[in-house]
């Protein structure tokens, strides 16, 4: 093949899912996006991502169980569109394991990951234009790029690299509604939620400033708050629901994550990812089922699979 690569190569990668250890919404602009800052904290949970030579006529991408438009498809066209590569079609598969409109960044980890796999498949592996690429696919594609956790300002496309902070369960417990997150940020301002740029700024330097070193401690007032939570509950019931439960179940806290309706639950501390694993493992009946994890670390390697 004139680009390089080969036909019978497969390349694979994990794409992570996220939460936000916070999300602070801010103003409405002008072009009907808002401010907003956010901690975002990848989790071991995972989808894994496969690239491979196509044996159609175009690329294509594969999600089994999940329908409609993915944006892992739009990561591939940009790539060739801004590259300038025109190797072989490709097709892309996906095994989820990350809740599907979750607000837990499922289409975007993914769409993270593609971008990654096709930039190595066409031997362009760490460019530059990754990081050009990523915020036009979508808010939370730039903080899963790399992985890590990260403080994320503006309309998401303003991402700076955190230290990982203090060990910490996670006890996800998805919804089987789902909700639509332009409609939960609409909701949060009929509702009066927004906050001004002040507010942004000022919280923004609090984070910096306690994310100094690996293991920093979260500040406490900021930790959990979701000011898309209460809308993401009056819009969807299930969400106090599960709000409750995480309680029950033993969590110190517990918030929703993006525009919902996930729930976390939240167990400080090292014995946390114990007890979140325990409390999992306690609603074993729960449908959907829930799932404990922990902090993910930097983006997973690309590997040559067979």
């Amino acid at each position: 093949m004139a680009d390089g690569t080969t036909p019978d190569r497969r390349l694979a990668t994990r794409a992570f899912g996220k939460l936000n250890l916070c999300l602070i919404l801010g103003p409405l602009r002008e072009d009907g996006y808002h401010e907003l800052v956010s901690a975002v904290l990848p989790l071991d949970l995972a989808d894994t991502v496969t690239i491979e030579a196509s044996t159609g006529d175009s690329d294509q991408v594969v999600c089994p169980g999940v329908e409609g438009d993915n944006l892992a498809s739009k990561a591939i066209a940009s790539w060739r569109s801004l590259s300038g590569w025109d190797g072989a079609p490709v097709r892309v598969t996906i095994k989820k394991r990350i809740p599907v409109a979750a607000g837990m960044g499922g289409g975007s980890a993914d769409a993270a990951a593609a971008l990654r796999l096709v930039a190595a498949f066409s031997g362009r592996e760490d460019d530059a234009l990754l990081t050009e690429i990523a915020p036009t696919l979508g808010a939370d594609v730039p903080p899963l790029l790399h992985g890590g956790p990260t403080l994320v300002r503006g309309t998401g496309t303003e991402v700076l690299q955190l230290p990982t902070p203090q060990t910490a369960g996670y006890l996800i417990l998805p919804s089987n509604a789902g909700l639509s997150t332009p409609v939960v940020f609409r909701q949060a301002g009929e509702m009066g939620l927004r906050r001004s740029q002040a507010d942004l700024d000022l919280i923004s330097e609090s984070l910096q400033a306690a994310a100094k070193d690996e293991g920093w401690g979260f500040p406490p007032e900021l930790l959990g708050v979701n000011d898309l939570g209460p809308a993401a509950a009056v819009l969807e019931p299930s969400v106090s629901e599960a709000l409750s439960e995480a309680r029950e179940a033993g969590a110190d806290q517990a918030f929703v994550t993006g525009s919902g309706p996930t729930v976390i639950g939240y167990f400080h501390g090292n014995e946390g990812p114990m007890r979140a694993a325990a409390a999992a493992e306690a609603l074993g009946g729960r449908v959907p089922g829930a799932i404990a994890c922990t902090a993910s670390p930097r983006s997973a390697t690309i590997e040559e699979v067979q």
